[in-house]
């Protein structure tokens, strides 16, 4: 498989057909909406989650690995709009190691990305065969799954027409679909680069921003509990958080803000490179020059910002500052024709998830740990991680009530 995948794709034809896919198809607003469910119904099985380890714990407070929950959530959420299936059960299982060596692999050093002339470093080292490897084993898995979606549009085709569960769609069905209503000339090569776009973008990026909007939160007691004020002020007496509540949270807005300045997902963003030769503040740049764009020095300067280190959420109350890319100190998302196009889809599991996590639960670090001395250490890497997972308790807001699933099903989750 040769993977071409939409960040590091060079600008032209293929480019522009997979970006109109993803805005008008993958990623639109409409799209978004329809995997309502999905968010919905992967959230409650986290509430339960966490309200049973509340209640199960006979000696005392039962210590989470938050960081853990909060990564599996994001890769069911992205395996079941992209693949149709939960990440933890992805074809026996296997994607979930897959997906984590094809991770391991992206964000390795390469002595080929840095210096073209020791490109046979990686060769010695072995990264180019390991990487080979993972590569190998994902084309096999990915056809897999593209066969069976093929399989299961043929026999809609013969029962029931094309278009019969189109809103229940995930994104292989549309890419597939997309061959005929685009008349593109995406290759089944294409397809699977594409999906692994979706997934290395999403999946540890919104894990990340949860991860450090929580670890912010119980580091700051007092902006939690004005955080779960607003919440539970706008939720009321329902038993859950519904999505709309949110475009009442104004303050949890701030939070999700102000994570993403001071905890950038992308640090160095993707890599940028020139078209053609040009000239910026006197210099002289040739064609085909790499760029970094180091957006997590720029969220941090002193001259831009004020206190630039602190979590202060009033930099954002009653600000025009948003992350669409127009502000250019503010750009966890990128800017321009490369800006990330999934900026919706991430921001709507990460509020909704917040919102629920803040509704339901009050929070707090084991025994004999305090909040002013949690080990903020970021790691080096693609996506700015935390060195050491975030480990808490939590306690019921209030008594569970039955929560009504999609499908059916009663569970419990708080009132």
């Amino acid at each position: 498989m040769e993977v071409v995948i939409l960040f590091f794709s060079s600008y032209g034809e293929y480019w522009r057909q997979v970006k109109k896919i993803c805005v008008v198809e993958l990623l639109s607003l409409k799209r978004i909406q329809s995997f309502k469910h999905v968010r919905v119904e992967e959230v409650d099985i986290v509430i339960n989650k966490i309200a049973s380890s509340c209640s199960s714990s006979v000696t005392g407070a039962q210590v989470i690995n938050l960081t853990e929950i909060l990564q599996a959530l994001a890769n069911n959420v992205l395996t079941r709009c992209t693949l149709g299936v939960r990440f933890e059960s992805a074809h026996g299982n296997r994607f979930p190691k897959l997906s984590s060596d094809y991770l391991d692999m992206f964000c390795a050093f390469s002595f080929g990305d840095f210096f073209l002339s020791l490109g046979w470093m990686d060769v010695v080292t072995g990264l180019h065969n390991r990487f080979k490897k993972v590569i190998q084993e994902l084309d096999v898995f990915l056809d897999q799954s593209i066969d069976e979606h093929l399989l299961r549009h043929s026999e809609l085709q013969e029962d029931q027409g094309r278009d019969q569960d189109s809103d229940k769609s995930d994104l292989m069905d549309i890419l597939i679909l997309s061959q005929q209503d685009y008349k593109t000339n995406l290759s089944r090569n294409n397809i699977k680069a594409i999906l692994l776009d979706m997934f290395l973008g999403g999946s540890d990026t919104s894990a990340r921003t949860m991860e450090w909007a929580m670890a912010e939160l119980i580091k700051n007691p007092e902006v939690m509990r004005k955080a779960q004020d607003e919440v539970r002020r706008v939720v009321g007496k329902k038993p859950k958080v519904e999505e709309h509540d949110i475009n009442q949270m104004d303050y949890l807005k701030c939070i999700v803000k102000e994570t993403l300045r001071l905890h950038t997902p992308i640090p160095l963003l993707t890599p940028r490179e020139t078209a053609k030769s040009t000239q910026l503040a006197g210099y002289d740049i040739p064609a085909k020059t790499k760029v970094f764009i180091n957006m997590w020095a720029i969220h941090r300067d002193s001259k831009v910002w004020d206190d630039a280190e602190e979590f202060l959420l009033e930099r954002f109350m009653n600000s025009q500052i948003e992350f669409f890319g127009q502000d250019f100190e503010y750009l966890p998302f990128g800017s321009g024709r490369r800006g990330c196009p999934g900026i919706s889809f991430g921001i709507n599991i990460v509020e909704y998830t917040l919102a629920n996590l803040l509704y339901c639960f009050n929070w707090e670090l084991p025994d004999g740990e305090k909040a002013d001395e949690l080990d903020m250490t970021e790691t080096f890497g693609l996506t700015a991680s935390k060195k050491t997972p975030l480990h808490v308790v939590a306690t019921m807001y209030a008594s569970p009530q039955p929560i009504e699933e999609a499908d059916g099903r009663r569970n419990s989750a708080p009132n």
